[in-house]
């Protein structure tokens, strides 16, 4: 294991940036500041040194690395046929956050290039950067300094927390300006092509350039077959740990769909102004209208989300997606294209709880404040009438008299699936994959109609891992001489058959220990004052 040092130089430390470019010269990589992100340097000539930059990182050698040069007159020793309009880039905007992808010099090793025959060529504007690539002596290939497809650093500590013990010396030049990596735009071919936004813009280049493109994958999901052109367009990249789910629409839509999920393993990435409104854990990322805040700011969040320990992080988006390109292509890949469009929000409660617990009646009242409701009893009879495949299941296990003059007998066959617990799980492994599948059919149907709010009612909910869907479970509960009564009203049951019924399913502690709203339905409480939370974060 490599001892990391980490070491403090400015542009003006001669004896430490020699220091450090001896390294270089040696064959080893250095990790360096930019004004963009720290990067992982090599000498671009040194194809056994780029090998330890990929070795590091765990980076696919199909990836191509932009090269870093300490002048401009150095363009001219990597890339060939340079147009004019790369020299009015260069007087424009170099030094600073652009990248320009060439044709490419013999020189440049293929590994450098993936094996394209062009080049991906930056100056940075940081000034310890540029000093240390001319004490090196040659133009230096360097990505991010991070373990491949997580968040890019923004600050020494940053490479540390990825790659110590992988790489001999991180240069440390302080927090970056920018705090995305730097535009790419290509100039093979006919209209100049932009392939990464960052801080310089589509408008200044128009400005300078005219009429450019922009490629789909910027912020479309690439086909998985397709070779990267350029850094930065992986399908998943920037990624914390912690799964990340971008969400479009207004802060209030934001709010109100995270704050819906509260009760779950959840935090948000959000702008400043709306921290204050959420009721779950999060971290800030810069502010709602300044785009410049959320580019310092984003891969620095990003990583701090991990410290939440969450499951799922909803990540707010840009408002502008013009002005916030650079934000909204790295959250889109952060969260590896999983979208949510809070404007047309689509919450699934899960209502379950023991036979006779009063579900039904909660359902009810859900329907009158607008829920739609899915009722898998109702569902199961609808399966069962129209799937023979299923009767022809359930006659096999069950037996044949539980099917009469071709239809399903339900008495008959609730007296043999419901005599004991063994009986009823038989039962449940034959019928839930087709109640399963009408439910999502069913909920498919109810998103595309707008609906908001949908409300699975399902006695076995948990067991038949609909329940795994659900933003929300509601458990009903009575006491045991209440359900029983009811239920021997409800289905003209002796007290015998209600009893199997009853203790066919699991006991009350295996339902309470999975609600995130009990609601005790009976006399004397209140179902509509309890309820009166559930619909408040419903919207109803």
């Amino acid at each position: 294991m490599i001892e990391t040092k980490i070491l403090k130089i400015n542009h003006n430390d001669a004896e430490k940036l020699k220091e450090a470019a001896d390294i270089i010269k040696n064959g080893g990589v250095v990790a360096i500041p930019t004004e963009t992100v720290y990067g992982l340097a090599a000498s671009v000539y040194d194809e056994n040194a780029v090998k330890k930059i990929f070795k590091a990182k765990g980076r696919p050698q199909d990836n191509p690395l932009i090269v870093h040069i300490g002048e401009p007159s150095q363009l001219y020793e990597i890339a060939v046929n340079v147009p004019a309009s790369a020299e009015k880039l260069v007087q424009q905007f170099m030094p600073g956050p652009l990248t320009i992808i060439l044709p490419k010099s013999e020189r440049i090793p293929d590994i450098v290039t993936a094996g394209l025959k062009n080049v991906a060529v930056r100056m940075p504007l940081h000034k310890t950067a540029r000093e240390f690539i001319k004490y090196c002596g040659v133009p230096l290939a360097a990505p991010s300094a991070n373990i491949s497809g997580s968040p890019s650093p923004t600050s020494a500590q940053h490479v540390y927390d990825d790659l110590n013990g992988k790489i001999p010396l991180i240069i440390d030049g302080g927090e970056c300006t920018v705090g995305v990596e730097s535009t790419v735009i290509s100039l093979v071919g006919g209209i100049p092509e932009l392939l990464r936004p960052g801080a310089i813009t589509v408008e200044q280049l128009e400005e300078a350039l005219g009429e450019i493109s922009v490629n789909p994958a910027i912020l479309e999901e690439a086909n998985s077959n397709e070779r990267v052109n350029s850094p930065g367009l992986l399908h998943k990249h920037y990624s914390p740990k912690t799964k990340v789910i971008a969400v479009k629409g207004s802060a209030e839509d934001f709010v109100r769909y995270v704050n819906a999920r509260k009760d779950k393993s959840v935090c948000a990435l959000v702008f400043e102004e709306d921290k204050d409104l959420l009721e779950v854990p999060f971290i800030t990322y810069g502010k709602k209208d300044d785009y410049h805040s959320q580019e310092r700011a984003l891969f620095k969040s990003l990583r701090q989300i991990d410290y939440l320990k969450k499951d799922i992080c909803y990540a707010q988006l840009p408002n502008d997606e013009k002005e916030g390109l650079a934000v909204l292509n790295r959250l889109l890949r952060a969260a590896q294209f999983s979208i949510i469009n809070a404007n047309n929000s689509f919450i699934i409660v899960g209502l379950t709880g023991k036979t006779g617990g009063g579900k039904s009646t909660v359902s009810r009242i859900l329907e009158e404040k607008g829920a739609a409701i899915i009722d898998c009893d109702k569902v199961a009879r609808e399966v069962l009438s129209e799937d023979n495949n299923l009767l022809g299941e359930l006659s096999k296990e069950f037996g044949n008299s539980i099917i009469k003059d071709g239809v399903l007998d339900r008495k008959a066959l609730a007296s043999l699936a419901f005599k004991d617990k063994e009986s009823t799980e038989r039962l449940n492994l034959i019928t839930h994959p087709h109640i399963t599948k009408s439910v999502y059919s069913k909920l498919s149907e109810l998103k595309n109609k707008g609906a908001r709010v949908a409300v699975i009612d399902a006695a076995a909910l948990i067991e038949s891992k609909i329940s795994e869907i659900c933003d929300i479970i509601v458990v009903t509960h009575a006491p045991y001489e209440e359900r029983l009564k009811r239920i021997r009203e409800r289905d003209g049951l002796t007290e015998k058959e209600a009893l199997l019924r009853i203790c066919a399913q699991k006991d009350d502690d295996f339902y309470i220990s999975k609600a995130d709203y009990l609601i005790n339905n009976f006399y004397p409480n209140s179902i509509e004052e309890q309820l009166k939370p559930l619909l408040k974060r419903l919207g109803l």
